[in-house]
């Protein structure tokens, strides 16, 4: 009896540390190619102690798997590489962590008091340059580093920090008791561009790099041009729900009025450019150098381009030009090389005060911000920078904030400073989305038909009962907002659309809801309408402090279409896309393949290639959602 109480105990303890056991997996990959990393040596620790052992496979993936809970630390070696360390991996029960890593070459740190010197030899001998490559902060002690195989325990670099805000998706709301729905627009396009760097990589990328609506405004939709007193014009459409039969979608597209380039004021830009260690790469500083040049090329004689570059310090190394000159500016461009640690805050205040010793009365006066927003020397809280480029902003500069880059990428930093600085914030992952930006796109990037636009939809509980905005969730208002004048908000540029959807449920007619309790001390009740709901608008015009108001009622004849527009498969097919990146709680029944479906469909004049990208991109994550 005893023995079969022992055997008993004995399968227990075998299959609950089946059924309830962690994993970790990782990919490994070089950080300046992206090319996976085969035969790395990863060791795993607990409690200081190796207790695993493994290599990569031949495309770079690793994992441990039956673990019990509590805290681990991943290390990993690979010729030719920097040893890379991740603590503190906190594991529960049927915990799956997984990690992309990686990898730069080997590095050895030069201490702070060498500073001035190796900068004085950068400035001087340009092969210095290809010495150093990546600075960081310890504690208060800065540096440059220099390739070896060498490296100082006391100023081991940490690789892998890229940083992306935390996105608690939107939830339904019901109408009878949350009948207002108010967000700021957004026309930034940083996360599609950045998720494709992670899928050509064959990776799959960090659920919240994933902010959909910047996803479905990456594309340009063909909405009709504003015909009235106001610079923008609104189109509605209603049409089945793909991942929810019980849902519909409720598509709001805006397009803005397009200005021609001669009839754009005089532009006063400073381009304020990170050469610190972190930015030697070509997929940086090399590409960065590239996109601005594209730029350069469309410049007007009566434009004028100042550059300031920061990394132990910040500098101005071209006072402002003509844009006539562009061989000059070019140069400028040509001469610049990486090394030292980052001083972003230095270089944001020297740029801005630029910006505002050339200041066009009535021009089109910005800061072009390229870095990959790893500030760590001086002025690098997120408070503090946002607090001087408001200040800024309010004396008319406004703040353009390019990405790039990999590894230690501070996405969520980047987009909250050109959210202050009334800019917009791009990714460039290749020379294709740079001339998007500032070929293609130019006007729409640099200038700003509409400022502080906000969205307030007011719907009707007799006609709708439930709703949910699809993304947005960073852009989210307060209802009292709408009306406050003083509460920043989107800004649109010119000839940019921009594309919002809500899932809706129709209302059966009762219009009750019982997810809230009624209230004691007041009651509610439901005006007699046809309209599904009443849309507004607040904008101001860029050179002025008073909002305007645009408010249109809607009808269901308004919004239902006997077959869906391209515009609307297009941007509900994105939507979706996202969703299944995000594996998103209110995916439902999204498919790969129905994203595809509709992709396909929405394709007509793609004359860029846009959505033939975006078939490829849903194909290769197809992929790689099975592996």
């Amino acid at each position: 009896m005893k023995t079969k109480i022992f055997l008993t105990g004995l399968y227990l303890i075998f299959f609950t540390s089946i059924l309830f056991s962690a994993t970790i997996e990782g990919n490994v990959s070089d950080n300046a190619t992206g090319n996976s990393i085969s035969g790395a040596e990863v060791k795993l620790y607990k409690m200081g102690i190796i207790i695993r052992t493994t290599k990569t496979d031949n495309v770079g993936m690793f994992q441990f798997k039956n673990l019990d809970d509590g805290p681990y630390n991943v290390k990993v070696n690979a010729k030719g590489y920097s040893e890379f360390l991740e603590k503190h991996i906190i594991l529960g029960l049927n915990d799956f962590h997984k990690m992309t890593i990686f990898m730069e070459a080997e590095l050895i740190v030069v201490k702070e008091e060498q500073n001035s010197v190796l900068v004085d030899m950068l400035c001087e001998k340009e092969k210095i340059n290809s010495a150093l490559d990546k600075s960081y902060s310890s504690g208060n002690r800065s540096s440059y580093t220099m390739s070896t195989s060498n490296i100082s325990e006391d100023y081991y670099i940490e690789h892998n920090t890229e940083s992306y805000d935390y996105i608690q998706e939107n939830g339904f709301k019901d109408v009878v008791n949350d009948p207002l729905s108010t967000f700021s627009i957004d026309v930034d396009r940083a996360s599609y561009a950045n998720i494709r760097r992670f899928i050509n990589n064959s990776q799959m990328p960090y659920a919240d790099a994933v902010r959909v609506e910047e996803m479905i405004n990456y594309f340009d939709y063909d909405y009709e041009n504003p015909k009235g007193e106001h610079p923008f014009s609104t189109q509605l459409e209603l049409g089945n729900c793909p991942w929810n039969d019980k849902s519909k979608l409720l598509m709001i597209g805006i397009q803005g009025e397009e200005i021609e380039s001669e009839n754009i004021p005089a532009c006063n830009l400073v381009f304020l450019v990170d050469v610190s260690g972190s930015m030697n790469s070509e997929n940086k500083l090399g590409l960065l150098k590239k996109s601005f040049k594209i730029l350069v090329n469309k410049l007007r004689p009566d434009d004028k381009v100042s550059i300031v570059v920061y990394a132990g310090a910040a500098g101005c190394v071209l006072p402002s030009t003509s844009g006539k000159d562009k061989a000059k500016i070019i140069a400028s461009l040509d001469n610049l090389f990486a090394g030292g640690s980052t001083a972003g805050g230095a270089g944001i205040k020297l740029a801005y005060d630029i910006a505002i010793e050339n200041f066009i009365k009535g021009g089109n006066n910005r800061v072009i911000l390229a870095s990959d927003g790893d500030f760590n020397v001086g002025a690098s809280s997120d408070s503090e920078m946002e607090r001087l480029i408001e200040a800024k902003r309010d004396l008319g500069v406004y703040l353009t904030v390019l990405g790039f880059g990999m590894g230690n990428y501070k996405d969520s930093k980047m987009e909250k400073l050109s959210n202050k600085g009334n800019g917009n914030y791009a990714y460039i992952d290749n020379i294709m989305e740079s001339n998007k930006i500032f070929g293609q796109e130019l006007w729409g990037t640099l200038y700003t038909i509409a400022k502080d636009v906000k969205i307030q939809i007011e719907f009707n509980p007799s006609k709708v009962k439930e709703y949910r905005l699809i993304g947005y969730e960073n852009r989210m208002l307060n209802k009292e907002d709408f009306n406050d004048d003083k509460k920043d908000a989107g800004e649109i540029g010119s000839g940019h659309t921009v594309t919002a959807i809500y899932e809706i449920v129709l209302a059966d007619g009762t219009a009750s809801s019982d997810k809230v309790d009624p209230l004691n001390y007041q009651t509610s009740s439901v005006v007699k309408s046809n309209d599904i709901m009443t849309l507004k608008i607040r904008y101001k015009k860029p050179d002025q402090d008073f909002s305007r108001l645009i408010t249109e009622k809607v009808t269901s004849n308004d919004v239902n279409k006997s077959e869906n527009s391209k515009n609307f498969m297009l941007a509900v097919s994105v939507a979706e896309f996202g969703m299944l990146l995000r594996d998103s709680e209110y995916k439902g029944s999204a498919s790969y393949d129905h994203v595809l479906l509709w992709a396909k469909k929405s394709k007509s004049d793609d004359t860029y290639g846009y959505v033939a990208e975006l078939i490829s991109l849903v194909e290769k994550t197809k992929l790689l959602a099975k592996l």
